[in-house]
């Protein structure tokens, strides 16, 4: 008995997706920094638990750097309020407000809370 199997070994592209100036934004994702805050949080729980020893230990488990471990984990160093707008923002948010992650490190450089509550959302 002979079994012969055809393998198609071409890549296959798919055609990106083109969106239009009037496509209206989807609401239903979540935000890229909403995610990023999430992620710090359970980091910081996993830490907290002995799961991880240290930040080492997160950027193995996840596949990239320390530095970026602590730049996700920065976030924490946030106002509580802060933390829970970025938690509950939403996805139109983000463009009326320009709030991104590189904006948001000058305030996680800050270590006054009420310092990063003046310059929130102006500086993100």
């Amino acid at each position: 008995m002979d079994i012969e199997i055809t393998i198609d070994l071409k890549k296959h592209r798919h055609p990106r997706r083109r969106t239009r100036a009037s496509e209206a934004p989807d609401t239903t994702r979540i935000p890229r920094i909403t995610r990023l805050m999430a992620l710090a949080i359970r980091f910081q729980d996993m830490a907290d638990r002995g799961e991880v020893r240290d930040y080492a230990d997160l950027a193995r488990l996840g596949h990239v750097t320390r530095t970026r471990i602590t730049q996700i984990m920065n976030l924490l160093n946030l106002a509580p309020d802060i933390q829970e707008r970025i938690l509950f923002l939403a996805p139109e948010a983000l463009a009326s407000d320009n709030i991104g992650e590189k904006r948001l490190r000058k305030l996680t450089g800050l270590i006054g809370w009420g310092e990063q509550r003046q310059l929130w959302p102006h500086e993100c």
